[in-house]
């Protein structure tokens, strides 16, 4: 999925602005955030070390602000009957996952940033960590770690180990 959905953006923006821009915009959206960005970099060969750099601080930028005033969006949309339920039906998803956090804290917040499946990721990671009440700075650190490791992973698989090295 995150393959296609960074496909289209690419396909859309490119001409209009660089494709660094584009692997950046792909990495500030939730789903596709490092793993879209690093997909996209890579459709529009971008080097590797400087996409890395370009969609890891696309994937970090939006998590402190996450961190800091989810909730009080959370509590203002769920006053609207309409996106009310929506803003449950997240949470309550988002809390299914907690369970698998919570029990290791820092650690399965980490594992579950680090591992680049479908659903998990820098964003979600920040609302488990707002939802379980974790410190801002040790979520913020936690989840920058675990950003890594998926990078490196994705990386691996999208511009090869050969790559990575250099060769």
């Amino acid at each position: 999925m995150a393959d296609s959905l960074a496909q289209f953006f690419v396909t859309a923006l490119e001409g209009k602005v660089s494709s660094e821009i584009i692997a950046f915009i792909v990495s500030l959206m939730p789903i596709l955030e490092l793993r879209g960005g690093l997909i996209a970099a890579k459709l529009m060969d971008i080097e590797f070390i400087r996409a890395f750099i370009i969609c890891y601080i696309g994937n970090i930028l939006p998590i402190p602000f996450i961190l800091l005033f989810i909730r009080k969006i959370f509590n203002l949309l769920k006053r609207n009957e309409r996106i009310g339920g929506i803003i449950g039906r997240l949470e309550e998803k988002s809390l299914a996952k907690a369970d698998k956090v919570r029990k290791y804290r820092l650690w399965g917040l980490f594992i579950f940033v680090a591992i680049p499946l479908p659903g998990t990721g820098a964003w979600t990671g920040a609302l488990i960590a707002d939802l379980l009440d974790i410190r801002i700075r040790d979520a913020m650190l936690t989840i920058g770690a675990g950003v890594l490791v998926a990078g490196g992973i994705i990386s691996a698989l999208s511009y090869g180990l050969f790559g990575l090295l250099g060769f």
